[in-house]
């Protein structure tokens, strides 16, 4: 491997394109800084996807509990009588998805320490394509000279005039951590991924909640299909969905919280979380006077190895609005730094990116879409499999939910696929790793599983694929 001692790479931001590129490139021998402003691990592990799956963990729990007295299992007070009612302690579940949050924060900050990566506290901004000034929080100034920079700021949640947060009734995700008590009522304004998955969520731990949807259907980004056994299942338990239902306002009078809809309807709650989407951390980094283009809405412009229009300025992540996963942000910033140090790189392919909805069940998703499909972007054959008949399923009692393929007709290739059921995150990886190494149907379906198992599905699906 060739010496980089003297290679100086500046990472502004701490969450997981930032962190994991600085594992990169210190593994790679280059003398790496990450400056840090709200903490190791960025949105995703403080405020966003580590503290939402650990909610979510609680709610699946609830929804098992709830369910168990189809398995033949009861429970009992210590009185002997039948216990009818679940409740959660809400306090208690926040204070311990924060203290996990926090956990892994420190987790992370002890990893970068033993990669010899230096960790500075501060707000970045560009100053040149190949320097980097930094605010301390105490005012110092301090400057940083890289070979190249990654610009890793992440996104916030996206407010309007007429529904302004307020921390403890009207809260954007990042605020719910703090809600101590359980609320009476709960409105969800939006339908997307973070609408669905927290509406999904508390309406688990037993909580009445009204999701307002914009769109004509709940997740209107993913499989139909799947969308539509998820509104049905969440109906079925007792959510009200009001689709085609635009927010005009959200007031709070007292303990009551109003959402007020252009149609002039009202709903009325105790609790609102708003879910209007996410806007780029961009501003007042020195972005554009160091020659990067932004795009619309502040997002900056990359291409498929990270790089954006100035010369060794890098990004990764949610700031440039690519795909906002996690695991994106961590593959942009680990392919920026192979790109910048001259390690073997290939180029982004969202096409085998695997996605995974939260919700209850879950939807998980890799390749070419049903809707891809429909439009007439690519030819595929199509499968879609009813969990409902598979014998694992039904020993867990699980009725809702399917296996979908897609392959291409002649050579069979899998290039895509959709599981909507409990543990569909986990479901998926066959299905990925069949997309991205172009396995076919055929030698899907030769693949042993276990029996009885859900992925048994997933098998089948595929033999139900095979042409003569």
């Amino acid at each position: 491997m060739p010496d980089r001692t003297f290679d100086k790479v500046v990472i502004i931001g701490g969450g997981p394109g930032g962190y994991e590129s600085a594992l990169v490139a210190s593994q790679l021998g280059a003398e790496v800084t990450v400056v840090d402003t709200d903490g190791l691990g960025g949105s995703a592990v403080i405020t966003d996807c580590v503290p939402s799956k650990t909610l979510i963990a609680t709610s699946e729990l609830m929804t098992e509990v709830a369910g168990a007295a189809e398995l033949g299992v009861n429970f009992h007070d210590v009185e002997g009588d039948a216990a009818t009612t679940l409740s959660v302690d809400l306090a208690r579940v926040n204070t311990r998805v924060k203290a996990l949050a926090a956990e892994q924060s420190v987790d992370i900050g002890r990893r970068l320490d033993r990669e010899n990566v230096t960790v500075v506290r501060g707000r970045g901004r560009l100053d040149g394509p190949e320097r980097v000034v930094v605010i301390g929080p105490d005012g110092s100034e301090q400057t940083l000279e890289a070979g190249a920079v990654l610009i890793a700021t992440g996104a916030s949640p996206r407010t309007l005039p007429s529904a302004q947060p307020d921390g403890e009734r009207i809260l954007t995700w990042e605020q719910v951590y703090d809600l101590t008590e359980v609320p009476t009522e709960l409105i969800v304004v939006g339908s997307g991924v973070t609408g669905a998955e927290f509406a999904s969520a508390y309406l688990a731990l037993g909580i009445p909640v009204t999701l307002v949807s914009s769109r004509d259907r709940v997740l209107p980004g993913e499989d139909a299909d799947a969308s539509a056994v998820l509104e049905e299942v969440s109906k079925r338990r007792g959510m009200k969905v009001l689709s085609r239902s635009r927010m005009e306002s959200v007031t709070r009078d007292g303990d009551v919280v109003t959402v007020t809809l252009t149609d002039g309807r009202s709903v009325q709650g105790s609790h609102c979380i708003l879910a209007l989407g996410s806007v780029p951390n961009t501003t007042d980094l020195g972005l554009e006077d160091a020659g990067v283009r932004l795009k619309d809405g502040g997002f900056v412009g990359v291409d498929r190895v990270s790089r954006t229009t100035a010369r060794g300025v890098y990004a990764a992540g949610d700031c440039t609005g690519v795909l906002m996963l996690a695991s994106v942000a961590a593959m942009q910033g680990r392919i920026a730094m192979y790109h910048f140090l001259g390690d073997a790189v290939a180029p982004l392919d969202l096409k085998k990116v695997a996605s995974n909805v939260f919700t209850a069940p879950e939807i998980a998703t890799v390749g070419w879409s049903q809707q891809a499909v429909d439009n007439g972007e690519i030819t595929a054959e199509v499968v879609m499999l009813p969990l409902s008949g598979n014998p694992r399923a039904k020993m867990q009692g699980v009725r809702d939910g399917f296996v979908k393929l897609f392959c291409r007709p002649g050579t069979g290739i899998v290039v895509g696929g959709v599981v909507v059921g409990p543990r569909a995150s986990e479901l998926i990886h066959p299905v990925s790793l069949a997309v991205a190494e172009s396995i076919t149907a055929d030698q899907l379906a030769a693949t042993f599983t276990v029996y009885p198992s859900m992925s048994g599905s997933i098998a089948e699906a595929a033999r139900r694929l095979h042409r003569v």
